[in-house]
């Protein structure tokens, strides 16, 4: 069993489009999103859900204004200036300033301030037309993406150990954030995905950067290459120096939205078409051919 990443250094490079469009040509394996913090691949997977778990967030304190007496001590210990007096008077306590340090609840002299982990994040294991998809949703401002993408990895593989899948492909997050760098850790390859501008180019420096760090196999594709092709040729100039090797170079399409649209991958949509042809290729290099990418 063999562990893809694919990863962007931005949002917008087409990064799930391409992830699904692998998919639909990918037999034999597990998929999971590790976008977890904006989880979108579930909208062209459509998937069904067979289990849902409950991963815990941060801690969220709460104050028992029956036992309060209002010392203000908690206030003026706070170094994220969560806790206010309200307008009737009393404490309150902003959920979204909050770091969940639970140093008031440790200190509050009165025992008024009690905290409970948060249970606003879920995470599924799904059945789709591609085969098994392991996702998951946070509430607005959670924490711990990190280690919720390790979560559904950990499962990702189980599954694909039971099921005896010769891959398991995950859509990671955009970025060098800890959601981005647990996509990447045990990893047997990653797959960068590039768009012609200048912050796209930047950002995939970082992200490359960040994941020669880990020693792992890089691969690049170029998306929407003939949006802009002066920088095209300075990213193609880039990955000759990093010696990534360049396996497409995917022209920009509007059939790509018109398939995401009818919730369908390109290679679906438009089976015969250009692209469609390139993601066949593009997985016959990484995975099927004598001369593997990953063997």
């Amino acid at each position: 069993m063999k562990d893809i990443t694919i990863l962007s250094g931005k949002g917008g490079t087409g990064k799930t489009s391409i992830t699904a469009a692998i998919a639909a040509v990918a037999h034999n394996s597990v998929f999971c999103d590790n976008d977890v913090d904006a989880a979108d691949l579930h909208l062209l997977f459509d998937p069904k859900i067979l289990q849902t778990h409950t991963y815990p967030g941060a801690w969220v304190p709460t104050i028992n204004e029956s036992n309060c007496t209002r010392c203000g001590l908690c206030k003026d210990l706070c170094r994220f200036d969560a806790i206010h007096y309200k307008e009737e008077g009393g404490l309150e306590i902003n959920k979204y300033q909050c770091e969940g340090c639970r140093l008031c609840e440790r200190l509050c002299p009165a025992g008024a301030i009690t905290s409970q982990r948060s249970t606003n994040n879920q995470w599924y294991v799904s059945n789709s037309r591609f085969g098994s998809l392991v996702h998951a949703h946070m509430g607005p401002g959670e924490e711990n993406s990190g280690k919720l993408v390790t979560q559904i990895r950990k499962k990702a593989r189980e599954i694909a150990t039971e099921t005896h899948a010769d891959f398991v492909i995950n859509d990671g997050p955009p970025g060098i954030g800890c959601a981005t760098i647990a996509s990447i850790t045990g990893a047997h390859a990653t797959l960068v995905i590039l768009e012609p501008s200048l912050s796209g180019l930047h950002d995939a420096k970082r992200l490359i950067e960040l994941i020669q760090s880990f020693k792992i196999p890089i691969f690049a594709i170029i998306n929407k290459h003939d949006l802009n092709e002066e920088i095209t040729l300075l990213i193609k100039s880039y990955l000759e120096e990093q010696a990534i090797p360049l396996l497409a170079q995917i022209p920009f399409e509007p059939k790509m939205v018109s398939a995401m649209i009818d919730q369908k991958t390109i290679v679906e949509f438009d089976p015969e078409g250009e692209i469609s042809k390139k993601i066949k290729t593009i997985w016959e290099t990484i995975s099927i051919s004598e001369n593997s990418l990953l063997t």
